[in-house]
Protein backbone atom coordinates (compact mmCIF):
# COMPACT_ATOMS: atom_id res chain seq x y z
CA UNK A 1 0.00 0.00 0.00
CA UNK A 2 2.71 2.75 0.73
CA UNK A 3 4.25 1.16 -2.08
CA UNK A 4 1.30 2.38 -4.15
CA UNK A 5 1.39 5.71 -2.43
CA UNK A 6 4.90 6.61 -2.84
CA UNK A 7 3.74 5.77 -6.61
CA UNK A 8 1.18 8.14 -7.25
CA UNK A 9 3.27 10.82 -5.19
CA UNK A 10 5.92 10.23 -7.68
CA UNK A 11 3.25 10.94 -10.59
CA UNK A 12 1.36 13.82 -9.23
CA UNK A 13 5.06 15.64 -8.76
CA UNK A 14 5.69 15.01 -12.30
CA UNK A 15 2.39 16.22 -13.19
CA UNK A 16 3.08 18.89 -11.79
CA UNK A 17 6.07 19.63 -12.91
CA UNK A 18 4.67 19.34 -16.55
CA UNK A 19 2.30 21.54 -15.92
CA UNK A 20 4.75 24.45 -14.45
CA UNK A 21 6.71 23.92 -17.32
CA UNK A 22 3.32 24.14 -19.92
CA UNK A 23 2.38 27.21 -18.21
CA UNK A 24 5.56 28.73 -17.88
CA UNK A 25 6.03 28.49 -22.08
CA UNK A 26 2.84 29.59 -22.87
CA UNK A 27 3.00 32.86 -20.63
CA UNK A 28 6.39 33.27 -22.47
CA UNK A 29 5.06 32.31 -26.17
CA UNK A 30 1.86 34.69 -25.52
CA UNK A 31 3.84 37.31 -23.74
CA UNK A 32 6.61 37.36 -26.92
CA UNK A 33 3.69 37.63 -29.82
CA UNK A 34 2.05 40.22 -28.14
CA UNK A 35 5.20 42.44 -27.68
CA UNK A 36 6.14 41.66 -31.14
CA UNK A 37 2.75 42.27 -32.46
CA UNK A 38 1.99 45.55 -30.72
CA UNK A 39 5.30 46.50 -28.96
CA UNK A 40 6.53 46.25 -25.82
CA UNK A 41 5.50 49.47 -24.01
CA UNK A 42 2.31 49.16 -25.85
CA UNK A 43 1.80 45.88 -24.08
CA UNK A 44 0.14 45.19 -20.69
CA UNK A 45 0.88 42.59 -17.91
CA UNK A 46 -3.07 41.64 -17.78
CA UNK A 47 -3.18 41.45 -21.80
CA UNK A 48 -0.53 39.00 -21.37
CA UNK A 49 -2.05 36.56 -18.59
CA UNK A 50 -5.78 36.99 -20.83
CA UNK A 51 -3.56 35.57 -23.97
CA UNK A 52 -2.14 33.09 -21.89
CA UNK A 53 -4.95 32.40 -20.25
CA UNK A 54 -4.05 32.29 -16.80
CA UNK A 55 -4.72 34.79 -13.85
CA UNK A 56 -2.63 38.06 -13.29
CA UNK A 57 -1.25 36.66 -10.03
CA UNK A 58 -0.13 33.03 -11.86
CA UNK A 59 1.36 35.00 -14.59
CA UNK A 60 3.29 36.88 -11.88
CA UNK A 61 4.26 33.77 -10.24
CA UNK A 62 6.40 33.06 -13.26
CA UNK A 63 7.54 36.29 -14.58
CA UNK A 64 8.13 39.18 -12.02
CA UNK A 65 7.51 41.83 -15.18
CA UNK A 66 7.02 42.28 -18.74
CA UNK A 67 11.14 42.17 -18.70
CA UNK A 68 11.84 39.09 -17.41
CA UNK A 69 9.47 37.25 -20.27
CA UNK A 70 11.38 38.86 -22.64
CA UNK A 71 14.77 38.07 -21.22
CA UNK A 72 13.65 34.56 -20.55
CA UNK A 73 13.54 34.13 -24.12
CA UNK A 74 17.13 34.70 -24.26
CA UNK A 75 17.92 32.35 -21.08
CA UNK A 76 19.86 29.82 -22.82
CA UNK A 77 22.41 32.31 -24.67
CA UNK A 78 25.18 32.39 -22.31
CA UNK A 79 25.20 28.40 -21.68
CA UNK A 80 25.49 28.53 -26.18
CA UNK A 81 28.23 30.67 -25.99
CA UNK A 82 30.17 28.19 -23.06
CA UNK A 83 29.46 25.55 -25.23
CA UNK A 84 30.54 26.93 -28.36
CA UNK A 85 33.79 27.62 -26.40
CA UNK A 86 34.44 23.97 -25.51
CA UNK A 87 33.84 22.58 -29.43
CA UNK A 88 36.44 24.73 -30.24
CA UNK A 89 40.16 22.57 -30.60
CA UNK A 90 42.07 22.95 -27.08
CA UNK A 91 44.75 24.23 -29.02
CA UNK A 92 43.68 27.29 -30.37
CA UNK A 93 44.87 30.50 -28.95
CA UNK A 94 42.96 32.32 -26.96
CA UNK A 95 41.48 35.17 -28.85
CA UNK A 96 41.35 32.48 -32.22
CA UNK A 97 39.31 30.45 -29.91
CA UNK A 98 36.92 33.01 -29.19
CA UNK A 99 36.63 34.78 -32.44
CA UNK A 100 36.14 31.01 -33.84
CA UNK A 101 33.40 30.19 -31.40
CA UNK A 102 31.53 33.16 -32.33
CA UNK A 103 31.34 32.76 -36.06
CA UNK A 104 30.01 29.23 -35.10
CA UNK A 105 27.29 30.90 -33.28
CA UNK A 106 26.24 33.49 -35.60
CA UNK A 107 26.83 30.98 -38.41
CA UNK A 108 23.76 29.06 -37.14
CA UNK A 109 20.21 29.43 -38.52
CA UNK A 110 18.51 32.30 -37.08
CA UNK A 111 14.97 32.04 -36.65
CA UNK A 112 12.69 35.58 -37.60
CA UNK A 113 11.66 35.54 -34.49
CA UNK A 114 15.26 35.68 -32.90
CA UNK A 115 15.70 38.55 -35.48
CA UNK A 116 12.32 39.97 -34.05
CA UNK A 117 13.85 39.32 -30.49
CA UNK A 118 17.20 40.94 -31.00
CA UNK A 119 15.40 44.23 -32.55
CA UNK A 120 13.06 44.63 -29.83
CA UNK A 121 15.07 44.79 -27.16
CA UNK A 122 17.46 47.29 -29.74
CA UNK A 123 14.72 49.28 -29.75
CA UNK A 124 13.62 49.78 -26.24
CA UNK A 125 15.23 51.65 -23.43
CA UNK A 126 14.05 50.23 -20.77
CA UNK A 127 15.02 46.36 -22.52
CA UNK A 128 18.86 47.38 -23.45
CA UNK A 129 19.20 48.37 -19.89
CA UNK A 130 18.23 45.23 -18.64
CA UNK A 131 19.92 43.19 -21.30
CA UNK A 132 23.41 44.74 -19.38
CA UNK A 133 22.86 41.73 -16.95
CA UNK A 134 22.58 39.08 -19.90
CA UNK A 135 26.27 40.06 -20.98
CA UNK A 136 27.71 40.18 -17.62
CA UNK A 137 26.44 36.83 -17.19
CA UNK A 138 28.10 35.83 -20.97
CA UNK A 139 31.32 37.12 -19.84
CA UNK A 140 31.39 35.11 -16.85
CA UNK A 141 30.59 31.68 -18.20
CA UNK A 142 32.76 32.93 -21.51
CA UNK A 143 36.03 33.29 -19.32
CA UNK A 144 35.14 30.48 -17.07
CA UNK A 145 34.85 28.34 -20.50
CA UNK A 146 37.74 29.53 -21.53
CA UNK A 147 40.30 28.64 -19.27
CA UNK A 148 38.30 25.26 -18.74
CA UNK A 149 39.45 24.12 -22.58
CA UNK A 150 43.00 25.53 -21.81
CA UNK A 151 42.92 23.65 -18.88
CA UNK A 152 43.56 27.21 -17.00
CA UNK A 153 42.14 28.56 -13.14
CA UNK A 154 39.16 29.65 -13.37
CA UNK A 155 39.79 32.90 -12.72
CA UNK A 156 42.91 33.45 -14.92
CA UNK A 157 43.46 37.05 -15.90
CA UNK A 158 44.50 36.25 -19.96
CA UNK A 159 41.16 34.49 -19.63
CA UNK A 160 39.12 37.26 -18.06
CA UNK A 161 40.68 39.95 -20.76
CA UNK A 162 39.76 37.74 -23.32
CA UNK A 163 36.46 36.98 -22.35
CA UNK A 164 35.72 41.02 -21.48
CA UNK A 165 37.29 42.08 -24.92
CA UNK A 166 34.89 39.66 -26.64
CA UNK A 167 31.61 40.44 -25.09
CA UNK A 168 32.60 44.09 -26.18
CA UNK A 169 32.94 42.67 -29.64
CA UNK A 170 29.68 40.77 -29.50
CA UNK A 171 27.78 43.89 -28.47
CA UNK A 172 28.94 45.86 -31.17
CA UNK A 173 28.49 43.49 -33.95
CA UNK A 174 24.99 43.25 -32.88
CA UNK A 175 24.69 47.06 -33.21
CA UNK A 176 26.33 47.05 -36.68
CA UNK A 177 24.30 43.54 -37.72
CA UNK A 178 20.95 45.61 -37.05
CA UNK A 179 21.63 48.36 -38.50
CA UNK A 180 22.53 46.48 -41.48
CA UNK A 181 20.77 43.16 -41.44
CA UNK A 182 20.98 42.03 -45.25
CA UNK A 183 24.82 40.98 -44.78
CA UNK A 184 26.26 37.97 -43.00
CA UNK A 185 25.75 38.23 -38.99
CA UNK A 186 29.25 36.97 -38.42
CA UNK A 187 30.79 39.94 -40.98
CA UNK A 188 31.00 42.49 -38.06
CA UNK A 189 32.32 40.23 -35.89
CA UNK A 190 35.33 39.05 -38.22
CA UNK A 191 36.01 43.29 -38.95
CA UNK A 192 36.02 43.91 -35.22
CA UNK A 193 38.42 41.19 -34.35
CA UNK A 194 40.72 42.41 -37.37
CA UNK A 195 40.33 45.52 -35.93
CA UNK A 196 41.48 44.46 -32.43
CA UNK A 197 44.66 42.88 -33.91
CA UNK A 198 45.67 45.50 -36.05
CA UNK A 199 45.20 47.62 -32.84
CA UNK A 200 47.49 45.28 -30.78
CA UNK A 201 50.21 45.36 -33.11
Amino acid sequence: MQEVQEKISVNDQGLRERKRVETHARIQAEGMRLFLDRGFEATTLDEVAQAADVSRRTLLNYFGSKEEIVFSAKAGFPQMVADAIAARPADEPLLDMVENAFVDLAQQPQSEETKAVAILIHGTPSLRAGDQAKYEQVERLLAEALAARKGLASDDIACRVVAGTAVSIMKLSLDAWLAHPDAPPETFGRAAFAALRRAAG
